[in-house]
């Protein structure tokens, strides 16, 4: 990040969000912030730990990319706007669908600017396997947005070649969105793991700019905002294409229809239909608490009933077994 000294909360400013039990014995607990916004007001619900600290986002951010590639002129339509925002398990679908997007604006694989790196995708791992295949850059969980991002460049006749520079316009438009969508500047910036500029920002930041992604218009009179709506609908219309089977925030969306992103260390952002709004960091930085307790937050504020809890809960493997008996849970104490 820009400065050494700077960082999230700490451990003493959070609280506890879950606990995982095995025989009737607290075996681990996961601490963190979260913050709850009012779908209709913006108003803050509920918050808890420190969710005015400032946290990186990582793929959390990827809605507010995708928002500055549309509104640049990115001519995305259904399972490739989902793409832009993908966090994608390198499925051969996956795979396809990069490779068509590249394809139809006449750029290459090679011209991805995202590392080499191997499918999470159990398929495609085995077919890998079993033709020795290698890691590839349309394998790694960013390159959608990546593929998204060249696009964006070449109908803008933007460079092609360092388009993740901070200076690049592509760049800094999407810094432009960020500050935009979620009400204050940056508290500070570097580098995300597929190599594009990352932002740190307030939980309390994150989730009012996904509070504005979950209740945007399309009949907006601000074309980022239409450009924000048409987003959130592709996610919810293709939930697999930005994420994939196992991952949390794909079973929300599918199962519920509401929107949801995961972030790389703990990070998951949801939206439901009224457009009550979660941001949640685990300090930790491990995800596998992440959707219950947002879904959770989501039911303590009225926006989905125990039903639904229940239900996409069934995907999440929170069951602990021993010796191949469930034996206890993780569950959500928010």
């Amino acid at each position: 990040m820009s400065s050494p000294e700077s960082g999230t909360f700490s451990v003493g400013d959070a609280t506890e969000l879950a606990v995982l039990t095995r025989s009737g014995f607290i075996e681990s607990r996961h601490a963190g912030s979260a913050i709850v916004l009012d779908g209709a007001s913006g108003d803050v619900l509920f918050q808890t730990g420190d969710p005015f600290s400032p946290v990186v986002p990582r793929s959390a951010m990827k809605p507010f990319q995708a928002v500055a590639m549309l509104t640049s002129g990115a001519p995305l339509e259904g399972e490739f706007v989902a793409l832009s925002t993908a966090s994608h398990t390198g499925s051969a679908e996956h795979v396809r669908l990069v490779a068509e997007l590249l394809e139809a604006h006449g750029l290459t694989e090679d011209q991805l600017e995202c590392p080499v790196d191997w499918p999470t995708d159990r398929d495609m791992v085995a077919e890998l396997t079993r033709s020795s295949g290698s890691a590839q850059r349309r394998f790694m969980n960013c390159s959608g947005k990546h593929a998204a991002m060249l696009v964006t460049c070449s109908v803008n006749g933007w460079p092609l070649a360092g388009y993740l520079e901070p200076e690049h316009p592509l760049q800094r438009e999407i810094l432009s969105v960020v500050e935009d969508f979620t009400g204050e500047p940056i508290a500070a910036s570097g580098i995300d793991g597929c190599g594009a500029p990352v932002y740190a920002m307030s939980l309390a930041a994150l989730s009012r700019g996904i509070h504005r992604v979950g209740t945007a218009s399309h009949e907006s009179e601000n074309p980022r905002d239409r450009a924000a709506a048409k987003l959130r609908d592709a996610v919810v219309a293709h939930p697999y294409v930005t994420g994939g089977r196992g991952e949390q925030d794909t079973a929300i969306v599918s199962e519920l229809g509401i929107f949801a992103k995961r972030g790389a260390e703990g990070v998951m952002v949801v939206s439901a239909q009224d457009g009550t709004t979660v941001a949640l960091k685990i300090l930790d930085g491990n995800l596998r608490a992440a959707g219950i307790v947002a879904v959770k937050l989501l039911e303590n504020a009225g926006a989905l009933d125990t039903a639904e809890v229940a239900r996409v809960s069934e995907s999440f493997g929170l069951t602990v077994l021993g010796g191949g008996k469930p034996v206890g849970e993780l569950r959500a104490t928010v």
